[in-house]
């Protein structure tokens, strides 16, 4: 028999009964549709891993100031610790050789005005490097300059977010704004970045749309809250300079330390962990992030989780492969003596193993068609409703259709294999 005959009569069979065929085809249905959402929920949220550590920056090393531990063994050792300042960004650019610059932060939340609005908004002390160490781009206008930390101007820059809640579609550029009581004039506005609640809370990403940016010298200067005996720092002892004879004491929350680009992140988080701990007399008021290590370690716990869903969907596919083989065997006893007639009239062992078998790659075939479009639908209300980023891609659709049709090969070839061998006198004699 032609090859093409055997598919027309297994299509044939499978449109006699096609409630049963259909029954059939939900286990693989629904495998791949699950192998194909399961995927993309991985793929999600690896790509929002990769974009928010991109945020932190792979190329940096994060210091973090916290609260100073207060034990009766080390009680001594923490009133000699400064608290995280500018000193140590001093010590780490002068000695460690593998870093670039240094980008202080000085954080505090305050009121916000601007004619009837107002807002409760994290405000930013900072210098010019804050754009490139953080990959950020401005919509609008220009970043502060040295000479606006000099002169402790009142300029800022603010988020998207800012502009989008106060301005709308006004122009935000040189209006001004008053922060606590001090007005600032906006030169400059950030353009949107794409941030989760997720990463702000798991991987510590600043919400960057809803921030304002003001120089350094200016927080220290004229907002008395962030000296740590509640007074505003004198003009004389406001910012390091090479030519100064003193340095600002004022403690920042944060030290971006920029890694340049040949040098090894390992190595260099490793000269800074130990500079900080002489500088700070072995007391651990701070943390240290290293973002690329952070990225490898989120990898590493994705790459479980996809593997566990995974295994998770492939049981769907092997139930439904189950479903194949056993729907087979049922066709077998129920046309047992239409293949005695076969075989009586000419056909060989091969037309019977071939018919059993298209009909069971049809059902798998088939299957795995609709599968995609449920994977897809799937996927859809996955988004819709529980708010995951979700993305399909080319690879896990091949993946879920090439598994199904395998599964419908493999459980059909059994069943196939039991008709082709069955006698042909005992299958004719078979009520």
């Amino acid at each position: 028999m032609k090859q093409h005959e055997n598919f027309i009569i297994g299509l044939t069979e499978l449109r006699t009964n096609k409630l049963r065929t259909f029954l059939t085809m939900l286990g693989i249905i629904f495998g791949v549709g699950a192998v194909i959402s399961m995927l993309s929920i991985g793929e999600g949220a690896r790509q929002e891993t990769l974009d928010q550590i991109e945020l932190l920056g792979t190329n940096n090393i994060i210091i973090k100031g916290k609260s100073r531990p207060d034990t009766p063994d080390d009680k001594s050792a923490t009133a000699f610790s400064p608290g995280l300042n500018l000193k140590d960004a001093y010590s780490i650019e002068k000695i460690n050789p593998l870093v670039e610059y240094i980008t202080p932060q000085r954080e505090g939340e305050f009121n916000v005005f601007y004619k009837s609005n107002i807002e409760k908004l994290k405000v930013i002390g900072t210098t010019p490097n804050y754009p490139g160490t953080f990959n950020s781009s401005l919509s609008g206008g220009n970043f502060f300059q040295q000479h606006h930390l000099d002169m402790f101007s009142n300029v800022c820059i603010i988020g998207s977010g800012v502009k989008n809640n106060f301005f709308r579609f006004e122009q935000a550029l040189d209006k001004m704004i008053k922060i606590d009581d001090e007005w600032f004039k906006i030169i400059g506005v950030v353009a949107s970045k794409a941030i989760s609640n997720s990463s702000t809370n798991d991987l510590s990403v600043s919400d960057f749309n809803n921030e304002i940016y003001i120089p350094l010298t200016t927080m220290a200067l004229k907002f008395k809250k962030f000296n740590a005996d509640g007074s505003a720092p004198s003009k004389e002892n406001r910012w390091y300079d090479d030519n100064a004879k003193v340095i600002d004491r004022v403690t920042v929350q944060q030290l971006t330390v920029k890694v340049k680009e040949d040098a090894s992140i390992r190595e260099a988080a490793m000269l800074t962990a130990r500079i900080m701990e002489r500088k700070h007399f072995g007391v651990k008021d701070y943390d240290i992030i290293v973002p690329e290590q952070l990225l490898a370690q989120k990898q590493n716990t994705q790459k479980i989780f996809n593997v566990v869903m995974g295994a998770i969907a492939g049981i769907s596919l092997l139930v439904g492969g189950i479903g194949i083989m056993n729907i087979m065997l049922a066709n077998i006893l129920e046309r047992t003596r239409e293949i005695g007639i076969r075989r009586a009239i000419g056909a060989t062992r091969k037309d019977v193993l071939n018919q059993f078998m298209y009909e069971a790659l049809t059902i798998s075939f088939l299957g795995g068609i609709l599968g995609i479009i449920t994977g897809f639908l799937l996927t859809s209300l996955i988004t819709t409703y529980a708010g995951w980023r979700t993305i399909i891609t080319p690879t896990s659709i091949m993946l879920a259709f090439i598994v199904s049709v395998s599964v419908g090969f493999i459980f059909g070839s059994y069943p196939a294999k039991k008709a082709a061998d069955k006698d042909p006198i005992e299958s004719l004699r078979y009520e």
